[in-house]
C-alpha cells in the first residue's frame, strides 16, 4: 500500500516535470516579487534573479534526472 502512495511522487514524464517546473516558477516568481516590495533596488533586484536561477537550475535538474531514469528503464528492458 505504500508503494502505491509512494509512485504517486515520482516524476514519470516530461510533462509532470513541466508541471513541476511550472509550480517552482510561480511560487519562486512570488518570493521574487516580494523580495522587491520588501528590498528597494539593487538589493531586491539581484534576489528576484537568484529566484529565478534556481528555477533554471531545479529544473535543468529535473530534466536530465527524467531522461537518466527513462534510459536506465530501457537498458533494463534490453537485459
Amino acid at each position: 500500500m505504500l508503494k502505491k502512495i509512494g509512485r504517486l511522487f515520482v516524476i514519470k514524464t516530461r510533462f509532470e516535470a513541466c508541471l513541476i517546473i511550472y509550480a517552482l516558477a510561480v511560487g519562486a516568481m512570488a518570493r521574487g516579487a516580494a523580495y522587491i516590495h520588501e528590498y528597494p533596488g539593487t538589493g531586491g533586484k539581484l534576489l528576484l534573479l537568484a529566484c529565478t536561477g534556481s528555477v533554471f537550475l531545479a529544473g535543468a535538474k529535473i530534466f536530465d534526472c527524467l531522461r537518466y531514469e527513462q534510459a536506465e528503464a530501457v537498458a533494463k528492458r534490453a537485459d
